[in-house]
């Protein structure tokens, strides 16, 4: 029994943890429950619970029931009416007694929910909720099924060109399946529905409908099938490695769909050119060693560990470009820890609906427990009425913002640390290329950082502009979301001609989330060096190697990657490299001082 008071725990969020649900779920240390067990519990309620809110105050249990809470009777009617197993408890337990009781009138009130939405058997209903509606009455209509379910987010599918090609794949996994070049009509299809969008900017890559399953399927266990967002595509596709590029770096790699995703282009270039001769490495950093074994298993999956060389535990920061392993280097991915905001998860916009609360408050005055218990239910906080949820499959840095200046210094900090890894990219002899992405909304971490590294010195002085869009890869080129300008926010707005802001702003590409183009919020640019300029100022291009005491003069001291979760399916999804930043304060100025002495 103590999921359920651990369910009501998590959701109501009573350890005031930050993060998003499934992190609050699996970074909790003192669970009797299995993380998974309980993530899967919230996530189906709340699917369900217009539904059971109804359910639950038609049928009275909380005017009988003094036991039970609003969000128990939500999670225990759940597992009575809809679960395999029924509810996870002895028979004899004073929380199932209290539900079961009332079994009878459950069952057919929530018979009489399921006929007035109409729908004639339990299958067709659970296959509705499961498409994307809440349940409730102003979306359940049939006549509005598909405008409430419109704004889903695809699956998508990046056919692995290391193990397959997608002519293979569409005469096998994906023989039978309809084609359709509207994504609306893939974004509205049940998640049964054989169907199937081919993405018309990033290739090999499809959409399938929201809800569609082949986690198990032998493709996609074999890696030839990888999970990815459409916009974490970008950043490899517009970087344009190729066979004239040597080396590649992949600075923040884990979980690794970028890393595959540039391999697996790097491979077709390589095969496309029959060169002999050295084999490219893609070399893959990745400073968190959990993570890092994540991305091995990743890269190993995906057949691409014969060209990835992984730098597991090691920070990219501290690499020396001009070193003798680092002087083949021709082209770098960043996709650096940023604030999270545009991640969406496909049940991100998910509500809890409670039973009345005033109902419970009627109850709860007009009786009186009895002083002599046997045992102590353990407390469950208060709820309003509807209580959001976040289930996103990464945490995020932002979600409990308490004010605009305490947001700014997050925003601040994060973006010093982009700007200095972007930099630091810059100084790379043979680099020719350089892609940064991020999936945040913010101006900030994106095209503040992209104007703030243009004016910097090793920019200039190596001749670094940014990848115009006349001269993008074709995919990217016709996409339409541009750069933003937002004033005030530089502090310099001087600081770039007119018209070079202008090629800047159009060189810089932005997804949204939420829209009819199926994408998370994303954020990429890219930045090529003409001819070859090492005129940097004052530090003549050399790369300042940190003393033994690491105390460099803009030594950062970084953010901590917080996701904890299964490391295949929910890793493999998203692409994005989130982390909620927690800046050292004790340990920065400490070494300020030792700076200043």
């Amino acid at each position: 029994m103590s999921l359920y008071y651990e369910a009501a725990s998590i959701l109501t969020n009573a350890d005031k943890a930050g993060g998003s649900l499934k992190s609050r779920i699996f970074n909790k240390k003192d669970l009797k429950s299995t993380p998974a067990q309980l993530f899967a519990l919230v996530t189906e309620v709340s699917k369900w619970s217009a539904v059971l809110k109804e359910v639950v105050e038609r049928s009275g249990v909380l005017k009988e029931e003094r036991k039970l809470t609003p969000i128990l009777a939500l999670l225990l009617s759940h597992d009575l009416l809809l679960s395999k197993g029924g509810i996870a408890a002895p028979a004899n337990h004073v929380l199932k007694l209290a539900i079961t009781r009332h079994k009878a009138r459950l069952s057919a009130e929530f018979t009489k929910a399921r006929l007035k939405q109409g729908f004639s058997t339990l299958e067709a209903f659970r296959e509705h909720i499961n498409t994307g509606s809440d349940g409730s009455e102003d979306t359940a209509a049939p006549s509005n099924r598909a405008q409430a379910v419109s704004i889903q987010h695809p699956r998508w599918v990046r056919i692995n060109t290391l193990r397959t090609t997608l002519q293979q794949q569409l005469d096998t996994t994906f023989a039978g399946y309809s084609y359709t070049d509207d994504l609306s009509k893939i974004t509205s299809a049940s998640n049964k529905a054989e169907i199937l969008y081919q993405d018309p900017h990033i290739p090999s890559l499809l959409a399938l409908p929201p809800r569609a399953d082949l986690s198990k399927h032998p493709a996609y266990v074999s890696g030839q099938l990888i999970f990815q967002d459409k916009a974490s595509c970008f950043p490899a596709y517009l970087l344009d490695a190729n066979t004239e590029d040597a080396d590649v770096i992949d600075a923040c790699a884990a979980p690794g769909n970028k890393t595959t995703h540039l391999t697996a282009i790097l491979s077709e270039c390589r095969k496309r050119a029959a060169r002999g001769g050295r084999v490219q490495r893609v070399i893959a950093f990745e400073k968190d060693k959990q993570r890092a074994t994540t991305l091995n298993k990743m890269v190993k999956l995906a057949g691409a560990d014969d060209m990835v060389t992984v730098k597991g535990g090691q920070d990219f920061l501290a690499v020396d470009p001009e070193s003798e392993e680092m002087v083949r280097v021709g082209a770098l991915l960043l996709d650096p820890s940023c604030s999270g905001s545009g991640i969406v998860g496909r049940d991100d916009s998910a509500k809890l609906f409670l039973p009345d609360p005033n109902t419970v408050k009627e109850i709860t005055s007009s009786s009186h427990k009895s002083k002599k218990r046997k045992r102590r239910a353990p407390a469950i906080p208060a709820l309003t009425k509807t209580a959001a949820l976040e289930p996103e499959e990464q945490d995020t840095a932002l979600e409990n913002m308490q004010d605009d200046s305490t947001l700014n210094d997050r925003l601040s900090a994060l973006s010093t640390f982009q700007l200095r890894l972007l930099t630091h990219a810059m100084r790379f002899p043979a680099a020719r290329k350089i892609t940064y992405s991020t999936c945040s909304l913010y101006f900030e971490e994106n095209e503040s950082v992209v104007l703030r590294a243009l004016v910097s010195p090793i920019a200039k002085g190596r001749g670094w502009r940014i990848l115009k869009r006349g001269e993008q890869v074709e995919g990217l080129r016709r996409w339409e979301k541009r750069g933003i300008w937002e004033d005030g926010k530089l502090g310099e707005e001087d600081m770039l001609e007119k018209e070079e802001k202008k090629d800047v702003l159009e060189g810089c590409i932005r997804c949204e989330k939420g829209t009819k183009e199926g994408t998370m919020g994303f954020f990429v640019a890219g930045f090529v060096r003409d001819g070859v300029r090492d005129d940097v100022g004052g530090d003549n291009g050399l790369y300042k190697k940190r003393d033994a005491e690491g105390d460099e003069a803009d030594d950062w001291l970084g953010f901590s990657d917080n996701e904890v979760g299964e490391p295949n399916q929910e890793l493999n999804e998203i692409g994005g490299n989130p982390a909620p930043p927690t800046i050292q304060h004790k340990k920065e100025k400490k070494n300020r001082k030792k700076r200043k002495a």
